[in-house]
């Protein structure tokens, strides 16, 4: 059970454990260590921006000092770190490089610089591009220095430096987005590379691919033998460094000392050449390069991959023999099949037996062998085998793969008889196909993935190590590439979570070996118990073609010896929960204690996982209850029994081992472990990306280039989609012609109609879109016109909206906000045909403009769906609630998922809350037929159901319409108005229908507008039998699930869901045939890349084609990004990146809103730095509420300065738990003086960068006023990272950190923090800290241009009459001089605010005598009947409902007491009608898990 609190001892136990721990502290830098330090010296003489007017000159002697006496050290790590924070870079290694007389410590204190920003995840070539002219001789100098001298008398670089240098040069190749970077990386793997290659080998690529023999020719007739000494060097830069990487690797022992420098640059390199291999740009032509030096064969050749220090290592090799085998036509980039794959096995087969048939008669059998049985390493060992080197060599030599001689400049190739064969072997052996691969591999983590550091690293990676992990990049291969990379992620991150839960639990547990050498617990956890029986039920027979089971079943017993609410959590599991079977044998007697920074596994004797999913709880019979509407019956006694289904690829592993002499695992399990639901939908993520791994995955056209990122980034843009619309109807966009007119500014508007009646809705004609064109003599014409100039103008045309009927419910619901320019040109694309990505900074309207997009999609394309996905169930809720506010049928609306329930609104959006309402729709509808049939008289049973209304409204209903309508026309020449209104008043057969409508019905200035009544009146009828017709479905559709699905699939226009709901339930969506034209994504920038992806794919496609026509994504780049939790996955695998930051990264072109109306201008000014061009709208400036100050405060907002408390400043109980008292108290402190003052408790939020300051404030608020009915809680306490979304008037922030600047840093962060706040911000931090920091410097500049001491203005009653530009006087101000002197004050305010009250309560003898003159009746039914009440609410409004009863007894004042000052008292347990409150001391001992 998680603990709130610690002893002091156990507090500076863990302080000092973590102090033991330097890898993990490897970073941290401590503001105290920083200002005392000889590098803050000498970054104040020469480089410091503070110090900017007294620096010394430039001299290269301190760059040469720094680097040999700092960066070089023991405490590298930490040296380093500390001179990128001074801004040594920016400042003064940058800006005084010149390659004439840059020394190797200049280049090499810039590269470790620069990989310390990348480890740091901060902004790097900002400071490159400022002065970009340098860089291409900066990159040479580096590129010489990755290699061995020339010459045997030269100073070549350490490995250490080699490896820093390698790491550099792989973040340009992964920055190819960064021009500077693009230009210069993109010559080392050019097609001119390929001069290095054997020329027979050259001779043989060239001849597969004539294209690239026109482009090779081109390339040697423009140099004529003259190149330049500098591109040849270029050419053959990646095979020289390959060359002395072999060098490196071949000359490692194969037992001894090993140096582990050696061991990382060796990692770092395989690292590199995976991420070249990785990106078709680079792998074009160096894979072939790659494969001439025989990398791979020789790595694995080495002696360092059987040893323990190169576990990694080999992990790494394993990946890159992957990549470069990959399923891919390097020429033309397409994705390769199964069937591909093995022609082009069969063709090296064949080319070797030819080679075998001509030169060895002696294996002549080998030659005329079929390849399937001569493709298998163990054969073809055989054959090899009886082959000398020379032989070998001849066929090698053959094929191309070694040259005759090792002579210059092949001399460095391996021609040694080991070597020969082993290549010969690896290159012709049949590979396994990586989808069988995948669909054999199983979902759940087995112990040996959970604790492999190397593949699922520990919480606490520092980034100073490469891994054997997929990364998520700009570009990927293939389709399969993606989901492929995406798919290992998810399952690793997976992964990480389980192998928490799982220490968790078995920790908790304690398991001890008895003294028979059975295992005991010693303690209990929540979601685990002790297994007491396990047996597997079924083993199916396979089906055909596979070699797993086809289903594996096994009963589970374990007793439910727990608490009354764990055994219903236990009883509730449902089908298809993941549950964990794990087995320990532990060695520790009774007694040990649990060790949590001792490793996991020895001490619990941890030896095996297995997951299972649920298929349900037995019943005494050994059935499976199933879960249904019925109540479940209740089971005797404690012990349960559950039908669990295995992983049949994990079983057949495990059969397979048990054959060899292994365990067998399933007679072992001890402990079945469940998860949180919530967190527990890994399998069905996963195996929905793998279900889609095994489709043909039909992504549209016009997207495929774009997803894998490559082509025009701009291509799926409207502009450059072939099917543009030319004319758009805007429907209720615009509010009036003034509106339409400033929404073009740079387009000139035509319009015919006078201008007294331009009023809106408008279908607008853009001429500067060109006609679509049917036929290809149209296309040449149109193609011979396109020189003349596009006219940029807009054909407005104004029309009147049908009016649905008389009756003022009739009259649709209207936009009524002012659109701003750019947000109007995100609705025209939104709904143009294409890609639209729309950046929405803070307050910018993103929701109101993604509705408006929704609602126009919906009016203009009605035969069109439109699926919405969000990330979270509160944005979703937020959009819907907006879309219901518009003019959108609601039965057209459907809202899958869980998280419904939270929508502000009596109708259930639900599928079977549809259901009903389309019931109840019916049922009311054929009461309106009834009511009309009686209006015209008409007999018989016509409203009894959809079908009979139908044929009642063909012969009955418009047969009389048509009557009427021919009647009329006889009329139409008449001009005596008053005539034709009695005329029509008397002739319209359904005027008695209307009889309860506003009268009198017609009335109107002329023919026209007499029959347009009476056709809008028709209208309504018409629509009643329209809807009815859609309802007959329902009808014939008896069961709930299938009206359900029918709604889904067939009535819903627009469907919302989460990302995950997509992704938990596409196998079900597809299968029910699942439609849908376009998608509109909210938060966009808080998606996972797999999360964003799989709702393109929710159906099937229509004749090998994506029926998509739409995808508007709307986020937020510049805020925080998905949240994951392991730092290796997100730092080294970027898996942290959306798709949407991954677009923007590539370029595609967005529409930036630039109108923000949230926040005061001066707040906006914290953070608008950030976005291209963001302004204030309006109402910013003209709301009274924007104008006033904030009560009692002197400013909108203000930085306030916190120094220790007693001498303490950030605290980490745990570690990464860090807390700051003295903040908290000061937070707390501002929070109660402002509700003292009069502001509402809902629209004050407290926010903080730690989990660990979060809970120290809600301690500090539970024990001064969270109990107090005067103060009470504000709104929220929570991290800024969770209230990214949300807003509030008022925000107080508290920083935390005194010692570093920690994850601030992050700018994305930065932006949100500032950004929740509308009227006022207060952040409390450690102002010379965080002043420094180069990234926060925009920000912190602002901030420190107002005094750092809070200033109050406590003569302010709430709400001020003052104006924010009124400047307050020193007598009405009053600065406050710390935390202590604050809390004093709030102290005296609150006693001189009790008395206040006191003085105006009313006595006890009037109290009582109000009380007599109450009523008193029936007082024991009303008490009863609100008892009632109060038992059916939820606590909420039960719990608020109870405070307001306790209002009206007689009031007794609240103490709220000051701790500040009576810190050393002892306070009595409980003070009668005062707040719990706790000394300061004691709230810093109380940590709370994070």
């Amino acid at each position: 059970m998680k603990r709130r609190s610690q002893t002091r001892a156990q507090t500076q136990q863990a302080q000092q454990e973590a102090q033991k721990k330097p890898k993990e502290k490897a970073g941290a830098l401590t503001l105290a260590q920083f200002s005392a330090d000889p590098i803050w010296q000498l970054a104040m003489q020469y480089w410091s921006p503070e110090s900017a007017a007294d620096h010394l000159p430039y001299n290269a002697e301190i760059i040469e000092r720094i680097y040999s006496e700092e960066m070089c050290g023991k405490q590298s790590a930490r040296r380093i770190n500390m001179l990128e924070f001074s801004q040594y870079l920016e400042q003064y290694l940058w800006p005084n490089y010149k390659r004439e007389k840059a020394t190797h410590a200049h280049l090499m204190s810039i590269v470790l610089m620069c990989n310390e920003k990348f480890r740091e995840r901060v902004e790097v070539w900002n400071v490159f591009q400022e002065k970009p002219e340098e860089y291409a001789d900066f990159f040479r100098h580096m590129l010489e220095s990755c290699l061995p001298p020339r010459t045997p008398k030269g100073k070549g670089s350490t490995m250490r430096e080699r490896t820093g240098l390698l790491m550099f040069l792989n973040h340009c190749f992964n920055s190819m987005e960064i021009d500077i970077c693009r230009d210069q990386a993109k010559r080392l793997v050019s097609l001119s590379m390929w001069h290095c290659l054997q020329p027979g080998r050259r001779e043989q690529e060239l001849r597969d691919v004539p294209e690239w023999r026109k482009y090779w020719k081109r390339l040697q007739k423009k140099e004529k033998d003259n190149a330049k000494p500098e591109i040849v060097w270029e050419r053959h830069f990646m095979q020289n460094l390959i060359i002395d990487f072999l060098h490196i690797l071949e000359r490692i022992p194969a037992e001894g000392e090993l140096n582990s420098n050696v061991v990382h640059y060796c990692e770092r390199f395989l690292e590199f050449i995976i991420d070249l291999e990785a990106l078709l740009p680079t792998r074009r032509f160096f894979n072939t390069v790659l494969d001439d030096c025989h990398l791979i064969v020789r790595a694995l050749m080495s002696p360092l991959v059987r040893r323990e220090e190169g576990k990694l290592f080999g992990q790494l090799l394993d990946m890159l023999k992957f990549y470069t085998r990959f399923e891919i036509n390097d020429v033309t980039g397409n994705s390769l099949t199964d069937h591909d794959m093995t022609q082009l096995h069969y063709k090296k087969i064949t080319s070797l037996q030819r080679a075998m048939f001509a030169k060895f008669s002696k294996l002549r059998v080998f030659a005329l062998s079929n390849v399937a049985t001569v493709d298998n390493r163990e054969s073809l060992e055989k054959h090899f085998g009886a082959l000398d080197a020379e032989g070998l060599k001849q066929i090698a030599s053959f094929l191309n793969l070694v040259p005759d001689e090792a002579v210059e400049p092949f001399q460095w190739h391996r021609l040694d008889e080991q070597f020969l064969r082993e290549l010969l072997i690896t290159r012709h052996e049949k590979r396994c196909s990586q989808l069988e691969a995948l669909n054999e591999m199983p979902l759940y983590p087995t112990e040996q993935i959970i604790w492999d550091e190397n593949v699922v690293p520990s919480e606490y990676y520092t980034g100073e190590s490469c891994l054997a992990l997929p990364k998520l990049n700009l570009q990927f291969l293939t389709l399969h590439d993606y989901l492929l990379r995406n798919f290992n992620l998810f399952r690793l991150e997976s992964t990480y979570e389980i192998r928490q839960d799982i220490e968790d639990a078995v920790s908790r547990m304690l398991p001890w070996q008895s003294e028979d050498g059975d295992v005991v617990f010693g303690g209990w956890a929540r979601m685990a118990l002790p297994i007491s029986s396990f047996a597997v039920v079924e083993v199916a027979k396979p089906h055909l073609g596979e070699k797993k089971p086809s289903r594996v079943r096994a009963d589970v017993g374990v007793t439910l010896s727990v608490r009354r609410e764990i055994k219903e959590e236990w009883e509730n599991l449902r089908k298809h929960d993941v549950c964990f079977l794990i087995t320990v044998k532990p060695t520790q007697p009774y007694g040990t204690k649990y060790n949590p920074r001792e490793p996991f596994v020895p001490q619990v004797g941890l030896v095996s996982v297995r997951g299972c999913e649920v298929e349900g709880m037995l019943d005494p019979n050994g059935r499976v209850i199933e879960d249904g509407p019925e109540p479940r019956p209740q089971l005797p006694g404690e012990q349960r029994n559950y039908r669990v289904w295995l992983d049949s690829n994990q079983y057949r592993q495990d059969m397979d081992e048990l054959q060899e002499g292994a365990d067998d695992v399933y007679e072992s399990f001890n402990i079945l472990m469940r998860r949180k639901p919530k967190e527990n939908n890994f399998k069905a993520v996963l195996e929905t990306i793998r279900h889609l791994m095994n489709t043909e995955c039909v992504v549209p056209p016009w997207l495929h280039d774009i997803l894998l990122g490559y082509g025009d980034p701009g291509a799926a843009h409207y502009s450059n989609m072939p099917s543009q619309e030319r004319s758009l109807d805007f429907n209720d966009t615009f509010l009036d012609y003034e509106h339409l007119q400033s929404s073009f500014p740079s387009y000139e508007l035509k319009c015919e109609t006078p201008k007294e009646k331009r009023e809106p809705p408008y279908r607008l004609i853009f001429e500067d879109v060109a006609q679509q064109q049917d036929s290809d003599e149209e296309k040449e014409e149109e193609e011979e016109s396109a020189v003349q100039a596009i006219s940029k103008s807009i054909v407005v045309q104004p029309y009147k909206s049908e009016t649905r009927g008389p009756y003022p419910s009739n009259k649709p619901k209207q936009n009524c906000i002012r659109f701003t320019p750019t947000q109007v040109e995100a609705i025209r694309a939104g709904m143009q045909p294409g890609l639209t990505l729309v950046v929405g900074p803070p307050g910018t309207g993103k929701t109101d403009v993604a509705v408006q997009i929704i609602s126009n999609i919906y009016h203009n394309q009605p035969h069109q769906r439109t699926l919405i996905v969000t990330h979270s169930n509160q944005a979703l809720n937020q959009l819907f609630e907006k879309i219901m506010a518009l003019d959108i049928d609601e039965r057209h609306l459907l809202r899958l998922g869980h998280g419904e329930e939270a929508l502000e609104t009596e109708k259930d959006y639900s599928r079977y809350g549809r259901v009903n309402y389309v019931l109840a729709k019916r049922m009311d509808l054929l009461t309106q037929v009834q009511r009309l049939q009686e209006a015209l008289g008409v007999s018989g049973d016509n409203a009894y159901t959809c079908e009979t209304a139908g044929y009642f409204y063909l012969y009955n209903v418009m047969a009389r319409w048509e009557k009427f309508q021919s009647q009329m026309l006889t009329h139409s020449a008449e001009q005596d108005v008053n005539k034709l209104q009695q005329l029509f008043e008397s002739e319209f057969p359904f005027g008695k229908f209307f009889a309860d409508a506003p009268q009198p019905l017609f009335k109107a200035s002329s023919y026209e507008d007499l029959m347009h009544t009476a056709q809008c009146n028709f209208r309504y009828i018409a629509d009643i039998f329209t809807e009815l017709e859609e309802f007959r479905a329902f009808e014939l559709l008896r069961t709930g699930l299938d009206r359900s699905k029918y709604l889904l699939v067939k009535e819903a226009k627009i469907i919302a869901m989460t990302c995950t709901h997509a992704a938990l339930k596409r196998k079900e969506l597809v299968n029910l045939g699942f439609r849908y034209d376009n998608i509109l994504m909210e938060e966009s920038a808080q998606i996972l890349e797999i999360e964003t992806f799989i709702p393109l794919l929710l159906q099937n496609p229509l004749d090998g084609l994506n029926r998509l026509k739409r995808w508007i994504m709307i986020g937020d780049h510049h805020q925080l990004p998905p949240v994951i939790k392991n730092m290796a996955f997100q730092k080294y695998s970027n898996m942290e990146q959306s798709l949407f930051t991954r677009l923007v990264r590539l370029g595609v072109p967005t529409v930036d809103l630039d109108g923000q109306g949230r926040a005061r201008s001066s707040i906006c000014s914290l953070y608008k730095w950030r976005y291209k061009k963001l302004a204030d709208l309006e109402h910013i400036f003209e709301r009274a509420e924007y104008k006033q100050a904030n009560t009692g405060l002197a400013y909108d907002y203000q930085l306030i300065n916190v120094e220790d408390y007693k001498g303490v400043g950030e605290s980490e109980p745990n570690p990464y738990f860090y807390q700051n008292l003295a903040e908290a108290e000061y937070v707390v402190a501002l929070f109660m003086y402002m509700r003292l003052l009069g502001y509402p408790a809902s629209k004050i939020s407290i926010l903080t960068t730690y989990n660990g300051q979060k809970h120290l404030i809600r301690d500090v608020v539970s024990a001064r006023c969270g109990n107090n009915p005067l103060i009470g809680w504000p709104h929220k306490i929570t991290t800024v990272d969770k209230y990214q979304g949300q807003q509030n008037d008022y925000i107080l922030i508290s920083l935390v950190r005194t010692k570093a600047v920690g994850h601030l840093r992050d700018v994305r962060r930065l932006v949100v923090a500032m950004s929740r706040a509308r009227l006022g911000l207060y952040i409390f931090g450690r102002v010379s800290l965080f002043k420094n920091c180069l990234e926060l410097q925009q920000t912190f500049k602002l901030l420190m241009q107002r005094p750092l001491k809070l200033r109050l203005v406590p003569a302010d009653k709430y709400p001020t009459e003052r104006l924010c530009s009124a400047a307050v006087s020193a007598a009405k101000g009053k600065d406050i001089e710390n935390m202590s002197e604050m809390a004093q004050f709030v102290y005296e305010l609150y006693m001189s605010k009790m008395s206040e009250l006191k003085d105006k309560l009313p006595s006890e003898e009037e109290l009582r005598a109000m009380r007599n003159q109450l009523p008193h009746e029936d007082d024991d039914e009303d008490d009863a009947a609100v008892a009632e009440t109060i038992t059916e609410e939820p606590p909420q409004k039960r719990t608020a409902k109870e405070s307001a009863k306790k209002t009206t007894e007689a009031f007794q004042p609240m103490p709220i007491v000051n701790e500040i000052q009576v810190d050393d008292i002892e306070m009595a347990p409980q003070e009668s009608e005062s707040v719990p409150a706790a000394p300061t001391e004691a709230a810093a001992k109380t940590p709370t898990d994070a």
